[in-house]
């Protein structure tokens, strides 16, 4: 036997566990089943997933359940009561990405589905902004109460709204999203969905040594998304405001979807240098010295690298407006509906 084997006996905690099993062979029957079975089912997502006559009637708290959303409620009136509401449009599309970007497609698990961005351990996250996020979503409560629509959906429909007040262009929405409590959250299973960098929010936590840019790209994989939407996602997310460091923030007016961040990113006249933090740089007018703007690493990466620049000058081009604005609305939609299995 390993020293392994041996603990199982000679540890106090383990010896206890062992000693229970060996006196209750079915309770050690059961366990060893669902044991099992979590382990061959954990990277499936929820249980609307399974398929087969075999799917079990029982909901694990593992499987992060989400009670069936509505379809009935007039969703006109939502936009309305949202748009009384007086929040910003940084505001609801920062809420929106906050609970829609969790999802991981290497597990099937987050997203928007559920609205647990209201629970623990989501509420509190320094990424999630929590004292704006506190106000926002009490409005948000608000508005699904006398609706009847679900907060998840409410959440949702207040980025798309946003996007629609910043572009022109309507922003497609289905609804059906569900609440889920703390009951059915396991905190401590939602704690490593927890970002410590997000590079669409301009976010990066002290101590993580991790080049931002690096985590950008892993960020995008679990999200499922190409190189171009991942390009325009962020283009675009800059030229609405967001960024929680205040880097990367090139256009005038931040209430209007535009490719201007491309333009002013891959503009020559400036010459780019570190101001000595290890996550951001400084640009300078070359003719006169002067200090214009200021990048982080996240953003400077679509200028240095040669297959993310051929992007972003696809982008930047005058006439390519029309295409950004498409496109990304196109990779918006397509993160926020990430985790909706029920319509994929």
């Amino acid at each position: 036997m390993t020293t392994a084997d041996m603990a199982l006996r000679e540890d106090p905690s383990y010896n206890k566990i062992s000693k229970r099993f060996h006196e209750n062979p079915d309770e050690f029957a059961d366990a060893f089943a669902r044991a099992w079975f979590k382990l061959l089912h954990r990277d499936m997502g929820p249980k609307t997933r399974y398929m087969g006559p075999e799917v079990p009637d029982e909901e694990l708290i593992w499987q992060d359940p989400v009670p069936a959303g509505s379809n009935n409620y007039d969703i006109d009136k939502v936009k309305n009561l949202i748009t009384d509401a007086g929040l910003s449009i940084q505001e609801m599309i920062e809420t929106a990405w906050a609970s829609a970007s969790t999802f991981r497609g290497s597990d099937m698990r987050g997203g928007a589905n559920g609205a647990r961005i209201r629970l623990a351990p989501q509420k509190d996250w320094e990424a999630n902004n929590p004292t704006q996020l506190s106000k926002i979503l009490s409005i948000y409560e608000s508005i699904s109460n006398e609706t009847g629509a679900s907060i998840a959906d409410v959440i949702i429909l207040a980025g798309n709204l946003a996007i629609e007040m910043a572009s022109g262009i309507e922003v497609p929405f289905t609804p059906g999203r569900g609440d889920a409590t703390q009951d059915q959250t396991d905190i401590e299973s939602f704690e490593v969905l927890e970002p410590k960098s997000d590079a669409f929010r301009n976010y990066h936590a002290q101590g993580v040594n991790t080049a931002p840019e690096e985590i950008m790209l892993d960020k995008a994989q679990l999200l499922g998304l190409t190189a171009p939407e991942m390009t325009v996602l962020i283009g675009g997310l800059r030229s609405l405001g967001i960024s929680m460091n205040g880097y990367g923030l090139f256009t005038e007016d931040s209430n209007k979807l535009s490719n201007d961040y491309f333009k002013t990113l891959l503009d020559m006249s400036v010459q780019w240098k570190p101001n000595g933090t290890g996550n951001s740089y400084e640009a300078f007018d070359r003719k006169t010295g002067e200090k214009v703007r200021t990048a982080s690493r996240s953003d400077l990466v679509f200028g240095s690298n040669s297959q993310l620049r051929a992007i972003a000058e696809v982008y930047a081009e005058d006439d390519s407006e029309e295409k950004f604005n498409t496109d990304f609305i196109s990779a918006w939609n397509k993160v926020m509906n990430a985790d909706r299995f029920d319509v994929q």
